[in-house]
């Protein structure tokens, strides 16, 4: 099971390393609230035809538990993003990468004060091994970088981000159990509603940049591959090892970013990414022997199916029946 776990977080580091270029890619072609807009517009027009019978079923689940699924949506859908997006615009990429290698201290923190999940030494050695490689890809190879950053109003804004990430990763385990379609059309909705009034102060505000041809790219991929598959499969892989584990691997959101911009927007590649990527890993298996070793895994369960809880009692999708 561990095994289906990485390639689901692998996949979403990858689809959100894709994001940040998409991102960069996005300046000029679309205003970034107009992107979280209409990001979450495509992907609920998707979502929809799919889950429109399942949540019509599931709706006794989803109105007794409308709240959580609210704050989840919003939290980790909408505000994540446009608090990342509004951060850039007063900070630096370094500061934001170097300040998003904290969600897995917070999420490890969060769930042992109000879950009392514990973690070993080897874990927090993984964990610290990630930041080293997420610190030394931020600051190019060259720590001396690290000497002439300066705090501002986007590194504050930036953290309130991280805390609502980490909170978004430990209330996963609050989910109701519902088939996946209902749960991912309910938290999509949640996140159209919450990223609406963003889009309208940014048209109020004149700041509006109309999508081209280039930026209705960026759109299409940051609905299909950021929003909707990226978000089921961390929520699957978090759901199978639990939430201090999955979390580990948000580190690698920024490698895969750099990997990224190497293959797609040209950059050199240099050695310093190859270590960053050597200690991101090592950190991530280190921390995972031990805590495979500690973590008692359900057996039998596939992707989406089952009623067992996962590795932390988090309530699983259930099948499509």
């Amino acid at each position: 099971m561990h095994r289906s776990a990485y390639i689901f977080l692998l996949l979403t580091t990858l689809l959100w390393g894709g994001n940040s270029v998409a991102g960069k890619l996005a300046v000029g072609h679309v205003s970034p609230m107009t992107l979280v807009f209409l990001r979450w517009v495509l992907a609920v027009a998707i979502l929809l035809p799919i889950g429109w019978r399942t949540i019509r079923e599931d709706w006794p689940m989803v109105r007794r538990h409308w709240f959580v699924l609210a704050a989840l949506g919003a939290s980790g859908f909408t505000l994540f993003n446009t608090i990342f997006y509004t951060a850039l615009n007063y900070t630096t990429a370094i500061n934001v990468s170097i300040e998003q290698a904290a969600m897995p201290i917070l999420i490890m923190t969060a769930n042992f004060v109000f879950f009392r999940l514990r973690v070993n030494w080897a874990q927090i050695a993984g964990v610290v091994l990630t930041i080293v490689g997420v610190i030394l890809t931020a600051c190019h190879g060259d720590p001396r970088r690290l000497l002439t950053l300066e705090l501002n109003f986007g590194d504050a804004i930036m953290l309130v981000a991280v805390f609502l990430y980490s909170g978004y990763s430990v209330g996963l385990r609050l989910k109701p159990v519902m088939r996946w379609q209902s749960l991912m059309l309910s938290l999509s909705v949640a996140a159209l509603v919450t990223s609406l009034p963003f889009f309208l102060w940014e048209v109020a505000a004149g700041k509006v940049i109309v999508p081209d041809a280039h930026g209705w790219a960026v759109i299409v991929y940051t609905a299909i591959g950021a929003s909707v598959i990226s978000q089921m499969t961390y929520i699957r892989g978090n759901e199978l090892i639990g939430a201090n584990r999955a979390g580990l691997f948000i580190n690698l959101v920024p490698i895969f970013g750099t990997l990224l911009s190497v293959l797609i927007v040209g950059e050199r590649f240099q050695l310093y990414q190859a270590l960053a990527l050597v200690l991101v890993l090592g950190g991530i298996g280190l921390a995972e022997y031990s805590g495979r070793k500690a973590a008692r895994l359900p057996s039998g369960s596939r992707l989406f199916a089952g009623k067992q809880k996962g590795a932390d009692g988090a309530a699983p999708f259930e099948p499509l029946s």
